[in-house]
């Protein structure tokens, strides 16, 4: 049935969504590998953070990578994540039903339902359109998952503008994440 597909997606979204907790402020991020975890750049203002898993867990990070212009940090941290969502490979289309999780005002796993208004994209020069849905996003949020109705990731929330959802599309996550690891330190364990 509907419902039971829908409380499934949301078992399973919030076993892989992470609270990000950097000087006070809160967040979401989502685990991108192991010992990788991804938020916004706005969550994260310092070089280290906390990460809290579903099952309260809460480990140290550290922030390995920032780009302000996608709003992305990449964090590492020594703590057993979950396994990464899967990553959608096809574009977004106008009208399509996303979710949104996250931890909204310290409230921790909520999840919301909307349509695709602007796809996104990434441009060959690194230029990029995020993804807007009409999906209710509020502090907390920022840096959880938005994925399609198959649990699959389609980008990062970041926040929102004009009373839609806006998020990072999933190929400009890949590609700060393929260059954040490459330019990672000696040492670093890729």
């Amino acid at each position: 049935s509907v419902d039971s597909a829908g409380s499934a997606l949301a078992g399973q979204l919030r076993r892989s969504l992470l609270a990000v907790y950097d000087h006070g402020g809160a967040g979401s991020g989502i685990p991108c590998g192991p010992g990788l975890a991804l938020t916004n750049s706005h969550v994260v203002r310092g070089g280290e953070a906390r990460i809290g898993l579903a099952d309260g867990t809460l480990a140290d990070a550290e922030v390995v990578a920032t780009d302000t212009g996608s709003d992305l940090a990449l964090l590492r941290t020594s703590a057993a994540l979950p396994p990464p969502l899967v990553m959608r490979g096809t574009p977004l289309h106008i009208g399509e039903l996303v979710y949104a999780i996250g931890n909204p005002w310290g409230e921790q796993g909520v999840l919301t339902a909307g349509i695709v208004l602007a796809p996104g994209y990434l441009r060959e020069d690194g230029a990029f359109a995020p993804i807007r849905a009409d999906l209710r996003l509020a502090p907390g949020n920022s840096g959880g998952p938005m994925t399609d109705a198959e649990g699959r990731l389609v980008g990062i929330n970041s926040m929102i503008i004009g009373g839609a959802a806006v998020a990072i599309p999933v190929a400009v996550i890949q590609r700060f994440v393929a260059a954040a690891t490459r330019a990672a330190p000696a040492g670093y364990d890729r």
